[in-house]
């Protein structure tokens, strides 16, 4: 089927000529639209999303508990084992992204790293039930100075296992998201716009594997121990992966491409080998520019799939596109030649860059809830009833419980009512949706110092113990402000016009999460160093003790980092120059009036609302 779509801007500032991808069956046959992709497909895709999320949660938001209780690290250390445990899983997705796009396809790097969690989560639970594997037990509350810390082969046993679910995890996260996008075809207004509601699907599927993890599978490490909760998590997983497997038949692949940072990498060499030519004043000298389409609105299919036209920016890899004229016919190596699409497409990739940087700061926070308000709410009263008392790693469930109604709410009626306003097929463009994410979260870590300070004083001041409900509200405002800027982010990077690297955009934002935990565990040591003045004075995250903490001082600075990271996020929206728009279709047999999918051509951002 070769059609073949032309984008262009209301201002004519671009044109972006696209051709639709080829995908195949699970037997290498070309897909049938009939009986191939489509939400259906996807529903297999989401259950697996939803199954694993299920398992990694339970473990990785109660690890501080079990970290601290059984193998009796310290507080800072125990909250830099999960921080570096959750970071390294989001690290290890560009791995992921990176196989899946170069080498093995989304399907099959799926199967095989969720294999690998499978085992990991398995090794835990033997882990967590035999005793030999553990520290003597004791009670770090009471008795922490005399409990003996887990080293040796015992720490090497919880480690191995522990990377081994990072490992599969950080592989399989990036290839759930882009191979459930994979399945609608970006060329088709219908699908194009199911795309959109794929991507909120997604993130309704994680909020119900969080909330059933951070409720069910939680009450179950407690009350039944690790050692069956890290085995449930294993039984989880097992069926995420009867879920992928199950959709076999129905899914459309994108087949590798070889090596995907070989383009990016002849760009730059084709750059510095002639980084003493001279960029012509006509783009259209250089090789391969698109800066004119023909007027009968035809392009050859053979050619590129996605053909840019030149920009201004980052002129200096212009320079790969310069011919050298030398008098012969002799045919440039790709190493030193490039075309305008393959220059644009990586200038895409570099502008893109602070808008990724701008989410850590957000990650950041949610390290945070995963580690130092579990602990908070283990210094609150948990008791719900007389017999019932919530389990503090379950305080994140709160802001799922709510998702999983504001989720279905806000695709059904606030993206066609923003649709109509704003013409925009997502409602609002993922740059807008980022960008309010970003303002909220800072919200978060306030409600979070406010409430922080009040339970510190009750207990130190009135020696009284508040509800661990007064702390839900951090958590709700940091589950709506997630709802905006994950979604958004994984939507931006996703429909970027780079042919073939759509595991690896999205393995991006993924590592966005990591970077942030890691400056979460850089914070927390700095913080300490910092506020050590003296040896009484040990700082405000060194002890064991919240109440002789000051987190609601270490909240502060985060909501005050927040605040900051917002307003740099305002300056890169408006700077940032390429975002999807809408294309007409131009076929052999003519010109087709409606708008068809998304990728990305080259557009001010002023043209754009950026919030």
């Amino acid at each position: 089927m070769d059609m073949e779509a032309r984008r262009h801007d209301t201002k004519g500032e671009s044109v972006c000529v696209v051709s639709e991808e080829i995908t195949v069956d699970w037997r290498g046959k070309p897909s049938n639209p009939n009986k191939h992709g489509g939400m259906r497909a996807a529903a297999f895709v989401l259950g697996l999303q939803a199954f694993e999320i299920m398992a990694i949660a339970a473990v990785g938001n109660n690890l501080i508990t079990y970290v601290i209780n059984e193998m009796h690290f310290s507080l800072s250390k125990s909250a830099n084992i999960v921080t570096n445990f959750v970071g390294t899983i989001f690290i290890l997705a560009l791995l992921g992204g990176y196989l899946s796009d170069s080498y093995l396809g989304c399907f099959w790097t799926m199967l095989i790293f969720g294999f690998v969690e499978l085992s990991g989560f398995i090794l835990l639970s033997v882990q967590a039930h035999l005793p030999q594997l553990k520290p003597p037990q004791c009670n770090m509350l009471t008795g922490g100075e005399n409990c003996i810390e887990a080293k040796g082969f015992k720490t090497l046993i919880f480690f191995v296992a522990l990377y081994m679910v990072a490992f599969g995890s950080g592989c399989v996260k990036p290839n759930m998201i882009a191979h459930g996008g994979d399945q609608f075809n970006q060329s088709n207004p219908k699908q194009s716009k199911k795309l959109s509601t794929y991507f909120n699907a997604a993130y309704f599927a994680f909020s119900m594997g969080e909330l059933f993890a951070l409720t069910l599978l939680v009450w179950v490490q407690t009350n039944s121990g690790m050692d069956v909760g890290f085995g449930v998590s294993a039984a989880v997983m097992a069926m995420g992966l009867i879920s992928l497997v199950s959709g076999t038949l129905y899914y459309r692949n994108k087949a590798p491409q070889g090596s995907i940072f070989t383009p990016i990498a002849q760009v730059f060499v084709a750059a510095m080998f002639k980084r003493k030519q001279i960029c012509p004043a006509n783009p259209q000298m250089l090789h391969g520019s698109q800066n004119s389409v023909p007027s009968n609105g035809l392009v050859d299919p053979s050619s590129e799939p996605c053909r840019l036209v030149h920009t201004q920016r980052f002129r200096f890899l212009d320079k790969a596109c310069i011919k050298v004229e030398d008098g012969s016919n002799r045919k440039e190596s790709p190493w030193r030649l490039c075309s305008v699409t393959q220059v644009e497409q990586v200038k895409i990739l570099i502008s893109a860059i602070p808008i990724f940087a701008c989410t850590i700061v957000f990650n950041t926070i949610l390290a945070q809830l995963q580690t130092f308000s579990v602990q908070q709410g283990s210094a609150m009263d948990t008791q719900l009833t007389k017999s019932f008392h919530i389990p503090p790693a379950s305080l994140q469930s709160i802001p799922y419980i709510i998702l999983i109604f504001v989720v279905p709410l806000y695709e059904t009626f606030f993206v066609p009512f923003a649709r109509k306003i704003t013409g925009h097929e997502s409602g609002i463009s993922p740059l807008q949706r980022i960008g309010a994410g970003l303002f909220f979260v800072t919200f978060s870590m306030v409600s979070a110092a406010i409430m922080e300070k009040k339970r510190r004083d009750a207990a130190v001041d009135s020696n009284k113990i508040l509800s661990i409900f007064w702390i839900t509200p951090q958590f709700l405002i940091f589950g709506l402000s997630e709802m905006l800027t994950a979604v958004g982010l994984i939507e931006f990077f996703y429909k970027q016009s780079l042919k073939g690297m759509q595991a690896f955009l999205t393995a991006i934002t993924y590592c966005s999460y990591s970077f942030g935990f890691y400056l979460s565990s850089l914070l927390v040591s700095l913080v300490n160093k910092v506020t050590s003045s003296s040896s009484t004075n040990k700082g405000w995250l060194s002890d064991n003790d919240l109440n002789k903490d000051r987190l609601d001082l270490f909240y502060w600075m985060l909501a005050a980092l927040g605040f900051l990271n917002f307003l740099n996020y305002l300056f890169w929206a408006r700077w940032y120059s390429y975002s999807p728009t809408s294309v007409s279709i131009t076929t052999q047999q003519g010109t087709h009036g409606d708008d068809y999918g998304f990728t990305n051509s080259s557009k001010h951002v002023g043209d754009e609302s950026i919030p």
